[in-house]
């Protein structure tokens, strides 16, 4: 974990001390000093004056604060990854799910329920009727294999070892999308952090993973967050706002389908998650 260490370097650097101030303001009322001696008289008065504010900027561009280096994706990825630590999941009878985006003439939403024991509730699918919550027997999946509560719990917490499991599940190659099917796992990382009930550590190492995903750029920070660009095969780009502090993503180009794969989306969609004792009605 020394990348994240290491992103601790980001913030700031400290300001220079009262100490070193005081001793450059020193050494420059002495030169001047020096100067009048030299000369047997004193500065004209225009003189001071230039004097005076050479001494003001130096003092000023001393005890000023640093330009801040623009973070890259990476650290952005790589700050997410140290947050995911420390945030508790939460507890609840149900994991629910919200997705939200804009349709053609209005703002959909799908919804779903899921208990510990994998019995599940959803709102909104294709498959069912506008508005009604109906039981739906569709399991949580990754890559296309069905995957529960006790499986996500053991995935690894190491970033290469956590890619190396998920490399070995098995895949609905008709639901991935092309860079999924040639192994750049970067759809299946974002489903872990984004929808999946995963623990803290399990959140961090797919962070983690996907900073090292080559390429990935930082195009600024946008509402919610940093908007990341991350290029897959072909001309296939995934965009996505990552709040680094609540090591979330906010929202993405990118549509988790219930047969555990991908598709690419023209909007962005928005994904909530939470534990909750409401029942879904």
């Amino acid at each position: 974990m020394d990348d994240l260490n290491a992103v601790a370097g980001l913030l700031a650097k400290p300001e220079p001390s009262t100490e070193a101030i005081t001793r450059s303001r020193e050494r420059l009322q002495g030169r001047m000093t020096r100067g009048r001696r030299h000369r047997g008289r004193l500065l004209p008065m225009w003189g001071m004056a230039v004097a005076a504010a050479v001494v003001l900027a130096v003092i000023v561009i001393s005890v000023g604060p640093p330009a801040a280096a623009p973070v890259s994706g990476r650290d952005v990825l790589l700050m997410a990854a140290a947050s995911a630590e420390h945030i508790p999941q939460g507890t609840g009878t149900y994991w629910h799910i919200t997705r939200t985006w804009q349709g053609p003439d209005a703002t959909q939403m799908q919804e779903s329920w899921t208990t510990r024991d994998g019995h599940r509730w959803s709102r909104n699918e294709p498959y069912a009727t506008p508005g009604a919550v109906v039981e739906d027997p569709a399991p949580f999946r990754l890559m296309g294999a069905e995957i529960g509560f006790e499986e996500l719990e053991g995935l690894p917490s190491d970033p290469e070892e956590l890619k190396e499991h998920i490399a070995g599940l098995p895949r609905n190659d008709s639901a991935m999308t092309p860079a999924d099917r040639q192994g750049e796992l970067v759809s299946p990382l974002i489903t872990l952090i984004t929808e999946l009930p995963t623990p803290a550590q399990v959140r961090s190492a797919a962070f983690e993973a996907l900073a090292a995903t080559p390429g990935v750029k930082n195009a600024g920070p946008v509402e919610g967050g940093q908007e990341l660009l991350i290029p897959l095969s072909g001309s296939l780009e995934i965009r996505m706002v990552v709040d680094p502090e609540a090591a979330r993503v906010a929202r993405a180009n990118i549509l988790l389908t219930a047969e555990g794969g991908s598709a690419m989306s023209n909007s962005y969609i928005s994904v909530t998650t939470e534990w909750t004792d409401e029942l879904p009605r």
